[in-house]
């Protein structure tokens, strides 16, 4: 059977410990193509009204606060400042404020892939939540470590997805069918398709007959 599709009412973004101290050992990624994807996921979330819940680590620790690019995107949203734990769900606040979106279906991106996004992940499904993981707002020390969070995460029963496709589905919905969002996000965060995008125009610009 066909799940119905995720939307801005039934889904909510988790945003978990995107802190500048962990973005220069990332390797599985490229840093700027990652901070890139994050915000995205981020906009995404902000800008169709979808549920939102954004976690870090205390800021005193070595990893420190949240990516600044982060932070410009969330604005005033409250940052559920963690003492402990892998999985979130352990943190009853983080937990609570999860509940109080009051949404089946969580998107969840962060760091480590295979650190705290996994064991969210894992901890959101014991939960009851149909979890999905942002795949490419996503990242580790290594493609493998990288790959195989992803494949664990998915043989438990989460549900990869790129962020990129979410704001097209959610796109769907019909309160959004003629916002200027998915394009404004392409043309900021998804610069290869934007380019991709001025040189049709200008094909089509140079095609046209000319006075």
């Amino acid at each position: 059977m066909t799940p119905e599709p995720l939307s801005p009412a039934n889904t909510t973004i988790v945003l978990v410990d995107y802190a500048v101290g962990f973005a220069n050992l990332l390797g599985s990624h490229d840093l700027a193509s990652h901070i890139r994807s994050a915000t995205g996921l981020a906009k995404t979330a902000k800008w169709y009204e979808s549920g939102l819940v954004v976690t870090n680590g205390l800021p005193s620790k070595p990893s420190g606060p949240l990516y600044p690019e982060l932070l410009e995107v969330i604005g005033d949203e409250p940052v559920i400042e963690r003492t402990t734990d892998f999985n979130a769900f352990l943190y009853e606040p983080f937990a609570a404020a999860v509940r109080a979106e009051g949404r089946e279906n969580l998107v969840i991106g962060g760091i480590a892939t295979d650190g705290c996004v996994l064991q969210t992940v894992l901890g959101g499904l014991r939960e009851g939540y149909r979890v999905h993981v942002a795949v490419d707002a996503s990242a580790s020390l290594t493609v493998e470590a990288h790959q195989t969070a992803v494949q664990r995460m998915v043989q438990a029963g989460a549900i990869p997805v790129t962020w990129f496709s979410l704001a097209a589905e959610f796109q769907l919905d019909p309160r959004f069918h003629d916002a200027p969002h998915r394009m404004r996000l392409m043309q900021e965060n998804v610069p290869s398709m934007a380019m991709s995008a001025r040189s049709f125009v200008n094909a089509v610009e140079q095609g046209r007959p000319r006075p």
